[in-house]
């Protein structure tokens, strides 16, 4: 089944305003595969450490953390890191540095089959202006 998730930037260090984006991934796809389709939906270079964890706010205890270091990241489904968070959020942190900090809630629409002809993951909506990972960095 294809889960719809909205996900919003929540600490922006360098950003220069609001964004968001809703995609559809399987539901049986990891925190891994979902971590891919967020780097490619803010096109970040995917080049520092993660994790996905579980709170009642950003700021709060963390009290189910999926770490990129250790194999839950792989073993754990989109479905399951959801049905753990029942009442609670889900967070996604990148590069411990800068904390770019996003929040993922499940959309209200009905997990669905996929379609035929269709890559999934795949962004289906995008508010804002993506942010910039590296704004200062000029390549040579």
């Amino acid at each position: 089944m294809i889960q719809t998730i909205n996900i919003s930037m929540v600490h922006r260090m360098y950003a220069g305003g609001d964004w968001s984006c809703v995609i559809e991934i399987p539901a049986d796809h990891s925190l891994e595969d979902l971590h891919d389709a967020i780097q490619d939906a803010v096109e970040f270079d995917n080049d520092h450490m993660y994790e996905f964890y579980i709170a009642n706010s950003y700021r709060g205890k963390k009290l189910h953390r999926y770490d990129c270091d250790d194999d839950i990241i792989v073993d754990t489904t989109v479905a399951q890191v959801f049905a753990a968070a029942t009442g609670k959020k889900v967070f996604y942190m990148f590069d411990y540095g800068d904390s770019w900090l996003f929040q993922l809630t499940k959309s209200r629409k009905k997990p669905h089959a996929a379609e035929t002809g269709i890559t999934y993951p795949r962004v289906i909506a995008e508010q804002g202006t993506k942010p910039d990972q590296y704004p200062d960095w000029d390549e040579e």
